[in-house]
């Protein structure tokens, strides 16, 4: 008899961020495959589930996707109530897709638990509305890496380069210093705000301010941190001097 797969978002980091769907399917899973931005804490809700680490992180070994796959169909098809546990929000950036592909062609049944995206959770740390009446009607994510790890070559510059947008990159400290510079070429002012979120609502948490070109440079001098970061861009709110250190000074 197959199982079931749980495909449950974990948000940020902080427990407390959990939705309560997910904590429920969190204490009834009997195993847990957990990505490496959602160990921690959060695996305490589980205390019942076998916890098999699948995470993959930039420039680290990583579990080959197809070797997920079959984890979680293995377990599946035992009869086991699967959590497969992705962290922020498990739509964004998360290679859900090929998951789900895996347990339809399968035939098994399965449910998308969404979440706190690193998004929000973010904006909120750093008390910054994601729009803003009349200078930012429109929000835009955009992963900078691709499947290589190097920027991606086929990006929506204009998009990009539009100074009303509040734009935010996933994956993206490796590659930021040549897309400041793509997009500076392209009409976007060097001066435009940027922050850069690291570890967000975890230990080691840290949020930093400047310009784009700023921010741009820091990167290329000091190298990307080991911890998870999201670099916002465009036209942001001001943000507490207290909550934040400055770059570029």
């Amino acid at each position: 008899m197959s199982g079931f797969v749980s495909f449950v978002s974990s948000g940020p980091g902080d427990p407390e961020l959990l939705t309560l769907r997910a904590a429920d399917r969190l204490a009834r899973a009997e195993v847990v495959l957990y990505d490496d931005l959602s160990s921690g804490p959060i695996l305490a809700k589980a205390a019942q589930a076998e916890l098999i680490p699948v995470g993959k992180r930039a420039g680290r070994p990583s579990a080959k996707q197809e070797a997920v796959n079959a984890l979680m169909l293995e377990h599946a098809r035992a009869g086991k109530r699967v959590v497969r546990l992705k962290s922020g929000d498990a739509g964004m950036f998360g290679r859900l897709e090929e998951e789900l592909a895996a347990v339809r062609n399968a035939g098994i049944a399965f449910e998308i638990v969404p979440g706190v995206s690193s998004v929000n959770a973010a904006a909120a740390v750093a008390g910054l509305p994601l729009t803003r009446r009349l200078t930012a009607r429109r929000v835009q994510y955009v992963t900078g890496a691709d499947v290589t790890g190097k920027l991606p070559e086929d990006l929506n510059w204009a998009a990009l380069a539009d100074p009303h947008a509040v734009t935010v990159v996933f994956m993206g400290q490796r590659s930021f210093p040549g897309l400041a510079r793509m997009l500076i070429e392209r009409g976007l002012p060097a001066d435009t705000p940027a922050l850069i979120a690291e570890a967000v609502t975890q230990d080691g948490q840290r949020l930093r301010r400047g310009t784009v070109a700023e921010l741009a440079h820091a990167l290329e001098q000091d190298g990307p941190s080991h911890a998870p970061a999201l670099i916002f861009y465009g036209p942001l709110a001001e943000i507490s001097d207290a909550a934040t250190e400055m770059l570029g000074g």
